[in-house]
């Protein structure tokens, strides 16, 4: 069986994705008109949950063994935070 190449791309992806998450914490006040929007109530509790989400999504992605299983939890992810926003328009 051949082994499977990392991509440089799917790597660079996570990591920016991981150091996204990572700046929930770090600046949570960045990510409050954003989360807002998708949650009303208990704003900063969720960004500091969507922060980790984000950052383990992030490592996932940049790891090529977990990829597949990240990206599977990235699109659940996309389609809760999509399904909030539009549930509080």
């Amino acid at each position: 069986m051949a082994e499977k190449k990392n991509s440089p791309g799917a790597t660079l992806a996570g990591l920016a994705l991981a150091g996204a998450g990572v700046a929930h914490f770090a600046k949570p006040e960045l990510f409050e008109s954003i989360t807002e929007q998708a949650f009303a109530s208990k704003s900063r509790e969720l960004i500091y949950i969507n922060g980790g989400i984000e950052t383990a999504l992030g490592l996932g992605l940049a790891v090529r063994k977990t990829r597949k299983l990240a990206i599977v939890g990235a699109v659940g992810y996309l389609i809760y935070l999509a399904g909030n926003v539009a549930r509080n328009r």
